[in-house]
């Protein structure tokens, strides 16, 4: 369970887990996607209701899992993930076209959804569960990520804490977490951690928007 508590005001929320009451549609879809087609990427952003959402905006993703990995199949589980002591994090496994959309630009774009230097956390989440890590697929995948984090290095105040694994396996959530956003805009930390996050990727990447 995430939780912001502000101690100045005593405000409190949180970002609690819902039953799936959408959609069927876009499962549907996501059952027709022939993934022989499609690049995978594998990405540790904090919150992935958060990552999920800033990557189902751009063209060229044509789905996005959230799930878990760094961790073993037996503990694969939202409640024992939530205890920080699986080795999990929670992350995204992102289907995309690379004749649309390549590698290089959704490593820019993850960079972009979470802040890469906090070390074991994103803001109001905290834990081993909510660390920045990249689980690449391949040696290439490595050698690009390795080159935008040295890039990307001088626009931060703070050394990037991003780890970098090679990916074992990717266990999807429950469906609960799926499309989570999407299915309940107005749920508070959607509105308060999700959307600027969402926005921020949105309004840099607006020439890679789904509905432009």
């Amino acid at each position: 369970m995430k939780y912001i508590v502000l101690i100045t005001g005593l405000f409190f929320f949180s970002c609690q887990t819902q039953g799936n009451n959408s959609g069927n549609t876009k499962k549907a879809a996501a059952e027709q996607v022939n993934y022989q087609k499609l690049d995978t990427a594998t990405f540790a952003g904090g919150c992935f209701w958060c990552v999920e959402a800033s990557f189902e905006q751009i063209k060229g993703v044509v789905e996005v899992v959230s799930g878990y990995a760094g961790g073993k199949k037996s503990t694969a589980d939202y409640r024992l993930v939530s205890s920080g002591r699986t080795g999990h994090a929670e992350a995204v496994q992102i289907y995309y076209d690379p004749s649309v959309i390549d590698y290089e630009t959704l490593l820019e774009i993850f960079f972009t959804a979470h802040d890469p230097t906090q070390l074991n956390r994103q803001g109001p989440d905290v834990g081993t569960q909510y660390r920045s890590e990249i689980f690449y697929h391949n040696d290439e995948q490595k050698k690009l990520a390795e080159a935008k984090m040295k890039e990307l290095a001088s626009e931060f105040s703070d050394p990037i804490v991003t780890k970098l694994s090679t990916l074992d396996a990717f266990y999807k959530a429950e469906e609960y977490h799926q499309d989570y956003e999407e299915k309940h805009p107005n749920n508070s930390y959607i509105v308060n951690v999700s959307r600027p996050k969402i926005e921020k990727v949105a309004k840099k990447f607006k020439d890679r928007l789904k509905n432009k």
